[in-house]
């Protein structure tokens, strides 16, 4: 097994950026859900279960760090600041700002009951501090899940972007088998070139995924294949053990 792909998302919903490298701490990658927007009003973080809209927008950090945004209206931003939360509330067309996890008390997260209807009751949750990210540090997915829910929703688009994963491991059919492979790591211990993670639990799958994003269509059937055959989970939730670097290509192995 080997790394295929290393993603971080800058700002939480929005776009991530592919890198060749990433370094990891213990609340995750360098640069991964630093960021969200903040709705005025509730206080709360918004996310693209509630504002699908931040799923069409780029996040990015140059290489000094700073935060760039691409809006689909064509809006270009560095940087944080009032210029910024300004260009964010006129395209949302509400009152937001930009806000970093690290000088923010814990997002509350939440989700929909029923993942195919945007009306159905929501259920909040507390996030981890310091990231704005749902539950643990690092989200892994397999190419065998990824082929397994492609076979069995093959009209479906099942790219690696729409599950925003922070590591795409690929494996060998004929050494590492089918399906999903990366639900038997649960437990143990993922070594990954140099960083060892804690892979605890799946990942619980919601609305997210059914949502269009550049490139990828709206798709209720993407959601309804994994709840039918796979309790609605798909790719693993880790706690980083070992700091370290990731790489494109790093060797991927159960201690």
């Amino acid at each position: 097994m080997h790394v295929s792909g290393v993603w971080r998302h800058p700002v939480k919903s929005f776009q991530g950026e592919p890198v060749e490298r990433a370094d990891v701490a213990p609340g995750g990658l360098a640069g991964d859900r630093d960021w969200g927007v903040q709705d005025r009003a509730t206080g709360r973080v918004l996310t693209g279960r509630r504002c699908p809209d931040l799923l069409l927008a780029e996040a990015s950090l140059d290489a000094d760090g700073e935060l760039r945004l691409t809006l689909p209206n064509g809006t270009a931003t560095r940087g944080d600041g009032p210029d910024i939360d300004d260009a964010l509330s006129a395209w949302l067309g509400q009152p937001v700002t930009l806000v970093a996890a690290a000088s923010a008390p814990p997002g509350r997260g939440e989700f929909f009951v029923d993942a195919t209807d945007d009306s159905s009751r929501a259920v909040e949750w507390t996030m981890p501090a310091g990231k704005f990210v749902d539950a643990l540090a690092v989200l892994v997915l397999t190419t065998a899940s990824v082929r397994a829910g492609a076979a069995l929703h093959p009209t479906g688009d099942w790219h690696v972007r729409r599950f925003r994963a922070n590591l795409l491991v690929e494996t060998d059919p004929e050494v590492d088998g089918e399906g999903w492979v990366e639900d038997a790591w649960c437990g143990r211990v993922l070594r990954v070139g140099g960083v060892e993670l804690d892979v605890v639990q799946p990942c619980v799958r919601c609305t997210m995924v059914t949502r269009p994003q550049p490139s990828l269509v709206a798709d209720l059937d993407i959601f309804r294949t994994l709840k039918r055959h796979h309790d609605a989970t798909f790719g693993v939730w880790c706690a980083v053990r070992t700091p370290g670097a990731v790489r494109v290509g790093d060797p991927v192995e159960l201690a």
